[in-house]
């Protein structure tokens, strides 16, 4: 359970990662959908 909450960069060979990071909360995205309005949206 621990271990999918880290930063993880997984090689497999000629240039190629996994990269994982962990979600962000949904109070955090909620947030930042309220300070920045959607590109091509009415001002």
């Amino acid at each position: 359970m621990a271990d999918d909450k880290l930063y993880k960069a997984e090689y497999l060979g000629s240039g190629t990662f996994v990269i994982t990071k962990p979600k962000r909360k949904k109070s955090k995205t909620r947030q930042s959908q309220l300070r920045n309005p959607k590109r091509g949206s009415r001002k």
